[in-house]
């Protein structure tokens, strides 16, 4: 099931607006879980998936004649147990995360740790108790390390 709704993004709609990021990301922007079926693909068919997605939506985009720059996009949100992905007229060091994230060209790597998840958008109870003598918030908060997101230019202007 994975692999078709991963095919399924290419045909979904497609909002290329750099005056509007918001309805791009509103409009572009796909979370994939996978049940455990999924759970048994293999790195290299997903990968596959996304990379003739990729270029399904290139193909669209020269279709429809935009001439901005678009990036087509993947990351795996651990929280949610779910890859993402997402097409907008941003270059790849601009996309719209909240936090710090590093490009990258191995979407294998972002694949694999969602495939090995056991345990998919849970966190384990004790993970979210305070230890005896800690205060429930700690003083600041360790900044997070920064995520990996696969890229794709898929738009007419290289970058």
């Amino acid at each position: 099931m994975l692999l078709t709704w991963i095919a399924e993004v290419a045909d979904e709609p497609l909002v290329l607006d750099p005056t509007d990021r918001r309805l791009e990301w509103e409009t572009n922007t796909w979370r994939l879980g996978a049940d455990q079926d999924g759970r048994a693909l293999r790195v290299p068919e997903v990968v596959a998936a996304f990379e003739r997605t990729a270029e399904g939506i290139r193909l669209r985009i020269r279709e429809m004649g935009f001439a901005g720059m678009a990036t087509f996009y993947v990351w795996r949100d651990e929280q949610a147990g779910q890859l993402g992905c997402s097409t907008g007229s941003v270059a790849a060091d601009k996309l719209p995360f909240g936090s710090a994230y590093l490009t990258t060209d191995d979407l294998g790597a972002v694949v694999e740790g969602f495939l090995s998840d056991p345990a998919p958008g849970l966190v384990a109870w004790s993970d979210l108790e305070a230890e005896e003598g800690q205060s429930e918030q700690p003083a600041s908060e360790p900044e997070a390390a920064p995520f990996r997101v696969w890229v794709r230019s898929v738009g007419p202007v290289s970058f």
